[in-house]
């Protein structure tokens, strides 16, 4: 038997590889890529265990050349999903009772084999199935999948260590234990490290999972669930699980044994898996845990004092970095009247720059929408800011779907600060700026509060500290992630725990021990050494 008291140190965040000319990593990677495009992977469901081909299969294809077909995946229905929900019930009381640092081994194999034999690969998967370039995959697929496993670890660490104090004859304990059932992990497509994350995190604290991961990238989701396999996370404790989502849910909706939801993506897939539980709630045993990260509509506000070169970057890498299909993008900026000139000036330069196109052309900033629905979603929005009389677009504006589901990085300006495009979350390559007047500066700040239902990133571009403290307080709300002098986008591990509220979410902070807390349900211990024999009290005694 192990009886060391074991701890997991802070981890320093994982490294991004560069991928520069010449480089052992450039090549390296290219080779990945060129493997990848050459194989058409066969997808399975993964049901305890085993590999489970339906026949009813789908396409995985390149967003930047839909002709070209990555994989060929088998969807799972609702018999599946009822197989999976038993293989997921029946190993949880084994995993619940694992030592957690038998658990927390597993977790850092993962971080080990992604770090040291799979991370080329992964990150090719990324680039080919959900069109990112090479620094976008990398610092997400391989250096935040890796951190939120080594921070996990860590966490663990410290969230069993917290413990009550005990007194003479009295010992009190915590036990952590998982949840009650099984928990339904639904990931989004543009995060390889997001899928990991949803159905990890559970697993790290001793649930079992059903896993439904996006059909738009399957390619690198099936490469994380063979890696997990490799590592050792048992038969049933993790199913995997592609399909409709739609057939998926209404099987775990209505299973008494589910004990929670860990969801990324939409808000209105999020809201009907409230309703939809709130529906069943007389079903389930205990009351689930629903932890999501959903929309926003995140915003940059300069002030007059601001480096504008530097607002300009920001805005142009938080917009358009990974097609602005990130739930952090930059969707909308503020921009005072008296420094719109230069800002001007600077995009023009910039945007002079910006290529876009395939991500196996490195040069490329921009690479193509995730698919065909996400790029008419785009073209509608554009074609609305073109007919409007109360906006210009200034740069792009187009869109081509021949080859591949290319957008044009666009910026669009308008007079009118709740412009449908200042307002909606579109989950494209397209920001909207409203010029203010100087003199209504705080006037702004409330109206940038007000404007979106959403509350995950914002930036604010200040050099007066107390024209910054007036923002920070009209803002308090406006951003579960709020950044000074810097882009909207890049959250890392264990330094800027991510998450919103309002319509963004619950705010649970993925990667940090806010989050895992959710997925354990702590049980008091006390145990008395010398119970007493007697009911009655010494204030009972006679005089």
């Amino acid at each position: 038997m192990n009886n060391a008291v074991m701890k997991f140190a802070k981890p320093s965040n994982e490294p991004s590889r560069s991928y520069c000319v010449g480089s052992a990593e450039r090549k390296l990677l290219k080779e990945a890529i060129k493997k990848i495009e050459s194989e058409v992977a066969e997808i399975p469901l993964v049901i305890n265990g085993e590999m489970v081909f339906t026949g009813d299969k789908g396409k995985v294809v390149m967003p930047h050349d839909h002709a070209h077909v990555l994989a060929v995946y088998h969807k799972a229905g609702a018999k599946d999903m009822r197989r999976a929900v038993e293989a997921a019930n029946g190993a949880h009381k084994s995993w619940g009772t694992v030592p957690w640092t038998e658990r927390a081994a597993i977790v850092l194999k993962i971080a080990e084999l992604i770090d040291k034999k799979y991370r080329y690969i992964l990150d090719a998967a990324t680039m080919m199935g959900q069109s990112k370039t090479a620094w976008q995959a990398e610092i997400e697929a391989a250096s935040e999948t890796i951190d939120y496993l080594r921070y996990g670890a860590h966490c663990m660490t410290e969230i069993y260590s917290e413990q009550p104090s005990s007194e003479e004859g009295v010992i009190n304990h915590i036990e952590y234990r998982p949840l009650e059932g099984f928990v339904y992990a639904v990931s989004p497509f543009n995060f390889t490290a997001i899928a990991a994350n949803l159905p990890m995190a559970p697993v790290m604290m001793g649930n079992t999972v059903v896993w439904k991961p996006a059909t738009t990238s399957l390619l690198s989701s099936w490469y994380l669930m063979k890696i997990f396999m490799e590592a050792g996370v048992p038969a049933g404790v993790l199913n995997f699980m592609p399909g409709p989502g739609s057939v998926g849910s209404g099987v775990v909706l209505a299973s008494k044994e589910l004990a929670g939801i860990h969801f990324t993506g939409s808000t209105q897939v999020f809201n009907s898996f409230w309703k939809g539980v709130a529906d069943n709630l007389s079903l389930y045993r205990s009351y689930p845990r629903i932890v999501g990260e959903t929309g926003g509509k995140d915003f940059v506000f300069i002030h007059n004092s601001a480096d504008i070169k530097a607002a300009a970057a920001a805005i142009l890498r938080g917009a358009f970095e990974y097609q602005g299909q990130k739930c952090s993008a930059t969707s909308r900026a503020y921009v005072p009247a008296s420094r719109w000139d230069e800002l001007y000036a600077e995009f023009k330069s910039m945007m002079a720059e910006v290529k876009v196109g395939d991500p196996r052309d490195f040069r490329n900033f921009v690479n193509a929408v995730i698919d065909e629905s996400s790029f008419d979603n785009c073209m509608e929005y554009l074609n609305y800011a073109k007919s409007a009389h109360d906006a210009e677009i200034l740069f792009g504006g187009a869109g081509d779907k021949s080859v591949g589901y290319f957008v044009q990085p666009t910026i669009i300006k308008t007079t009118d600060p709740r412009f449908r495009t200042m307002e909606e979350e579109i989950f494209g390559p397209i920001v909207t700026l409203y010029v203010y007047d100087d003199d209504k500066y705080e006037e702004t700040l409330k109206l940038c509060n007000e404007t979106s239902p959403y509350g995950l990133t914002g930036s604010v571009f200040c050099t007066e500290r107390e024209a910054l403290a007036k923002a920070d307080d009209i803002l308090r709300y406006a951003a579960g992630n709020f950044y000074i002098n810097d882009k909207t986008t890049g959250a890392s591990v264990g330094l800027q725990p991510f998450g919103g509220s309002r319509g963004s979410g619950t705010n649970d902070k993925a990667g940090s021990k806010f989050n895992l807390m959710r997925w354990c349900s702590p049980r008091t211990v006390k145990e008395n050494l010398l119970p007493p024999h007697d009911f009655k009290y010494p204030f009972m005694r006679e005089e």
